[in-house]
């Protein structure tokens, strides 16, 4: 039977106030006020509120008028009280002291509306910072993955949440843990990368940073989203157990292991034909029951409701709620919509068991436990209000530094760069002088800031042109294209720049935006991987003066790059580094830092022959028995510096056997590998060391290589350091041929190398003992160390 209103006060049991009781666990605290609510009460916790979601007549994202519209008035919204609270300094600009005031105020109104008091829970995107007005923009997660340094990625997060925390924020919507598949994909910059040992690693550090400042993390997008077919946003995932369970599952394993997020968001993709909101095996089975996962899922944005509208397997709204609650989806975002009236009224028709909404509750109520929102004394108002600084000295100079990491040399011929300081260059390209082609798609200025142009756009973000003419004088400066379109009636001009010039940098890319105002971003799908309008003709104009010329690419997705990945003297890739991005591309344009990125996805050589990543077995490579080669022109893990680094002395011990034969490594046990790195160059530098395996015969097909391992070493001239990886057998498991997750006895090696095309050293092992299952709860990570060797054992 379901409860009914009104509710009667009078009647309540002597220990109606337990729930209040601090000295309960969260989840007896929950227990205890479930019962006294009544089922409008229940659902109204299930449910965002984005009250300011269409106030500037546009919204930001297609269907979004259609949901919003019939949002209740805010009286009516809140007097059984509410959830959450949906991007309140994310959807229009904002002063972030008088935010937080509005804020505080209206969660002074949730709590006098209703009968229990309990304040929203209130979220915000944070995937680049926290996407607030005259808050910082960091780099894109391509950008994280490049730098392939979990310590600064995990410093970069505590920031962007101790900044949330400051103005009342609880949950962020970040990180995005989706393993690039197809670079055509639009949200491919919202990725780390094409690995998922790496995008997990990364994604962990980011929610540790985000969690240890007291914010929620949001893992997202659970789980799939990035292998839609043709790499079109939402579109069909073709996609078997296997793929999912060893490439597009493990990041999220390792985000709620190792970084201890508290909230994940489902995709969404359907995959094989079922929607993951509607998909009880993926949301409940496998996340909760299998790997325990105690804290709450709530849905991407309307995505409830597209069960009925676009995935057509719900008839109305209530039926919808029905399949999402059943699924496991906990907090409809990000407004009231089929958790809402319909919910209610299926309940009340019996359609959908009231225990289902109890359940949902009941995660929802013991977060807000943790929070401290049933706390009778919560904190409502934010301290310091007066002065709130979302852009400090300290946020920009991690910012910065995670740029100067990022940035990617992939060639260097002769010695092109650094740039010597007389030399007259020419800055050619639709991005040289573009501030926004920083940002990514969700960054303030560009996801809301782009629909109010007269609130300016909050933070000091330079060009490249501006950064680099502080540095670099004798620089002349001509766009040649537009980033879009089909002009070329400026491409003359930049000829003549570059022909009269002694060297030419050559700055060609993408405009971050969303559903088609971009060339990356979502819902700003590629047909192929050519530069977007003519740029390519732009490129092949300019190599053809005989110039020499630096190509740089700033980009959200890699690009197939034609001549000049044989041409240009040098070329440079980066991923929407921030709004400090145009100083760290300036720095080590001209030697004032030795670059350090490596690829987070490989560059391919030819535009088509799509999708393909490093992840191949032998049959995904290049064959005899087809035409197309999809060799790419850059491997994943490339990268070059301003100095050369030796490595000698690699081995592996702790397993057993003869020097002159494998080493016999368990398979419940570990083996370390260590090898010796030394900079043999004239300037300090960082080498970054990756650890890849190798299983030529399994019972499955299995990638070539796979990444188990990385280590940054920085090294100063003429020094060394000594870099050891501590290998669980775990790391070699994988889904076989009966579905479950084994370690399977037999050869494998592994590599020591300098991208996953470039191996420095191979090491033979073989794995012994019976063939091993293993699940949630193996080793997930290898254990890694650098040691500085003292000079007089070098």
């Amino acid at each position: 039977m379901t409860s009914q209103l009104p509710v009667d006060d009078r009647l309540a049991p002597p220990d109606a106030d337990r729930w209040r009781d601090p000295t309960l666990r969260p989840d007896e605290r929950a227990d205890a006020l479930i019962p006294l609510m009544s089922l409008e009460e229940k659902v109204a916790q299930l449910v965002g509120l984005w009250v300011g979601a269409d106030a500037s007549g546009e919204g930001v994202a297609p269907h979004q008028n259609d949901m919003v519209e019939h949002t209740p008035p805010w009286p009516e919204a809140i007097r059984h009280g509410l959830g959450q609270l949906t991007r309140p300094f994310g959807t229009a600009p904002v002063d972030p002291a008088l935010g937080a005031r509005s804020l505080a105020a209206s969660q002074a109104q949730i709590v006098a509306a209703s009968r229990f008091g309990i304040p929203a829970q209130v979220h915000e995107e944070c995937l680049t910072g926290f996407a607030a007005w005259r808050a910082t923009v960091h780099p894109a997660p391509l950008s994280w993955g490049a730098a392939f340094d979990p310590t600064l990625v995990e410093e970069m997060a505590g920031w962007i949440g101790r900044s949330m925390r400051a103005v009342g924020v609880h949950q962020g919507l970040a990180p995005v843990l989706d393993v690039t598949r197809d670079y055509r994909w639009g949200r491919t910059e919202e990725t780390i990368g094409e690995d998922p040992y790496l995008v997990g690693t990364i994604g962990a550090a980011y929610v540790r940073g985000l969690e240890q400042a007291g914010v929620v993390a949001t893992l997202k997008h659970f789980a799939g989203y990035s292998a839609s077919r043709g790499g079109r946003n939402l579109a069909p995932v073709p996609m078997g157990p296997r793929e999912l369970a060893d490439v597009i599952l493990p990041p999220f394993e390792m985000a709620l292991r190792l970084g201890g997020a508290r909230s994940v968001m489902h995709s969404y993709a359907e995959i094989d034909g079922v929607p993951v909101a509607a998909d009880e095996q993926l949301l409940t089975r496998v996340l909760r029951e299998q790997w325990g996962f105690g804290g709450t899922l709530v849905a991407d944005y309307f995505a409830v409701r597209f069960l009925e509208t676009l995935h057509g397997v719900a008839a109305d709204a209530g039926e919808a709620a029905g399949l999402a609650l059943r699924a496991g989806i906990d907090v409809e975002l990000p407004t009231t919509d089929a958790y809402g009236a319909p919910l209610v009224a299926a309940v009340r028709a019996g359609a959908v068991d009231e225990a289902l909404v109890d359940r949902a509750l009941r995660r929802v109520l013991i977060q807000k436990v943790e929070l401290g929102l049933l706390d009778e004394e919560w904190p409502g108002r934010p301290a310091d209000l007066d002065e709130v600084r979302l852009d400090d000295e300290g946020s920009r100079e991690t910012a910065l530094r995670l740029a100067r990491q990022s940035v990617v040399l992939l060639r260097n011929r002769d010695g092109l760069l650094p740039l010597a300081a007389d030399r007259h260059v020419a800055l050619v390209g639709p991005v040289a002088d573009d501030p926004m082609a920083m940002l990514g798609c969700y960054s303030f200025p560009l996801h809301v800031g782009v629909h109010h142009p007269e609130h300016g756009v909050g933070v000091e973000i330079p060009s490249l042109r501006a950064a680099l003419q502080r540095r670099h004088p004798r620089l002349t400066h001509v766009p040649g294209t537009d980033i879009t379109g089909d002009d070329t009636s400026g491409i003359a001009a930049a000829v003549e720049a570059a022909a009269e010039a002694d060297v030419c940098v050559l700055a060609v890319g993408d405009r971050a935006g969303m559903f088609g105002r971009g060339t990356s971003g979502e819902g700003c799908d590629a047909a192929d991987l050519q530069l977007p309008g003519v740029q390519a003709e732009l490129v092949r104009a300019v190599l053809a003066t005989g110039t020499p010329v630096v190509l740089l690419v700033l980009s959200g997705r890699p690009y197939a790059l034609g001549a000049a990945v044989d041409d240009a003297g040098a070329i440079v890739q980066a991923f929407f580094p921030g709004q400090l991005g145009g100083q760290a591309l300036a720095e080590v344009l001209t030697g004032e830092v030795n670059p350090s990125g490596r690829l987070p996805v490989s560059v391919p050589r030819h535009a088509g022959g799509l999708p393909g990543t490093y992840l191949a077995p032998p049959l995904g490579r290049r064959t005899r028995v087809s035409s197309v080669d999809p060799t790419p022109a850059f491997p994943f893990g490339h990268g070059l510096s301003y100095t050369t680094f030796e490595w000698s002395d690699a081995q592996v011990t702790g397993g057993t056997g003869a020097t002159d034969r494998p080493v016999d490594w368990p398979v419940d046990g570990e083996v370390t590998v260590g090898v010796t790195v030394r900079n043999t160059g004239a300037r300090s530098g960082t080498e970054v060391v990756q650890l890849y395996l190798h299983d030529p015969v399994a019972q499955t097909t299995r990638p070539v290589v796979r990444l188990i391992g990385y280590a940054r070493v920085p090294v100063a001239p003429g020094a060394a350091a000594r870099v050891t990886f501590v290998v669980p057998a775990d790391l070699t498991s994988f889904t076989g041929v009966r579905g479950r997750r084994v370690v399977e006895p037999g050869a494998v090696w592994l590599r020591l190398g300098r991208s996953s095309g470039e191996t420095v050293e191979s090491l033979a092992l073989r794995l012994v003992g019976d063939e091993r299952e293993t699940g949630h709860h193996r080793q997930l990570v290898c254990r890694v160390s650098v040691e500085p060797i003292p000079e007089h054992l070098r």
